[in-house]
């Protein structure tokens, strides 16, 4: 549903704040159906302890939220047609209480219960003579879409349950922010101070970099096969997440389809915003916040980023039609964080 469009980076400069040249430890590897890197600096850090706890950490994440996983705790969930409260893990329920909490915000906008709509639209397996969904066929699936109607959440009693037996749950647009959030931790509780961790481009900036300043993020350039960056933003103790829909669309009779679904309307957007970043608390609210803001739009979801005090940064394609011209425009609080560099 997502694409994954922030390229992280140091600018690495003369001078260094450690007494004496700390240790640097870089951690890759593929996770989620992406990659991820790592960044960890400090004294005496052990590679082979924190390539350990990367590698626990993440295998818990997956077996809790992967929807690729069919045994994981989501897809268990999903595939299970019983209506009753059933027992998840705190993580699930601090997953699906982060949900809420956007799709309430966002007027229904940020949805985990979107899959009908993005099976429907065919996103992904979809052939090119696959035809354009219908009316009918939209608000059918539509009727099983809605986690404030098809989800019950009790976080006192720890259980989560489903309004319908066909309610599935696709955690695609915030498990991934909740896994950099979930290493980030593993890495404080090994000590590190001082990190960078980023998986398929969101990502959670801890401290410094090795030239003793915030860390400096490239957000890149809503161009397909381009790798140019747009701005360079400064990041400290924040998570970051973008959201673009020009790498995942398919035309058909001259008309373009975003994969990106409004969750209303059931329908792709319109819109000519086609990249959204965002910072937050952590990654995991970044990284649902930007799909949600995509799919508001630069008008309504600046509107909202004001009232809601969020740091969005928009891209949108001219209005001329010119899809080779960008208009950029920041809410105030994202403009507080370029000016506070």
């Amino acid at each position: 549903m997502r694409s994954l469009i922030a390229l992280a980076f140091t600018f690495l400069v003369a001078g260094c704040w450690f007494d004496t040249e700390p240790d640097v430890v870089r951690l890759s590897g593929e996770t989620m159906g992406t990659t991820f890197d790592i960044t960890a600096i400090g004294d005496e850090l052990d590679e082979t302890t924190l390539a350990a706890a990367v590698q626990d950490t993440l295998a818990e994440v997956n077996a809790k939220m992967s929807n690729w996983d069919p045994n994981s705790e989501v897809s268990v969930f999903s595939a299970s047609s019983n209506t009753e409260p059933v027992a998840i893990s705190e993580e699930f329920a601090l997953v699906i209480e982060a949900a809420n909490e956007v799709h309430e915000k966002s007027g229904g906008m940020f949805d985990v219960t979107l899959g009908p709509l993005i099976e429907l639209w065919g996103f992904g397996p979809r052939k090119p003579e696959d035809p354009v969904p219908s009316n009918s066929d939209i608000q059918r699936a539509l009727a099983a879409v809605g986690q404030d109607r098809l989800l019950i959440l009790d976080r006192n009693a720890g259980t989560l349950a489903k309004a319908d037996a066909n309610v599935g749950i696709n955690l695609s647009a915030i498990a991934k922010g909740y896994g950099i959030d979930a290493i980030a931790g593993a890495l404080a509780e090994a000590g590190v101070e001082n990190y960078l961790v980023e998986i398929g481009g969101d990502l959670v900036a801890k401290g410094e970099n090795e030239s003793g300043e915030r860390w400096r993020i490239g957000i890149e350039k809503p161009e397909t096969g381009s790798q140019t960056i747009q701005l360079v933003v400064p990041v400290a103790d924040l998570g970051l997440a973008t959201s673009g829909d020009y790498k995942n669309f398919f035309e058909q009779d001259g008309v373009r389809y975003s994969h990106i679904i409004n969750p209303v309307t059931g329908r792709p957007i319109t819109h000519r915003t086609t990249s959204v970043t965002v910072l937050a608390e952590n990654a995991m609210m970044a990284d649902a916040w930007a799909t949600a803001m995509l799919a508001l739009g630069q008008e309504n979801g600046l509107k909202l980023a004001e009232e809601q005090d969020l740091a969005v940064f928009f891209i949108s394609r001219d209005v001329t039609g010119d899809e080779e011209t960008y208009i950029t425009v920041t809410s105030s609080a994202f403009t507080n964080v370029l000016d506070s560099d």
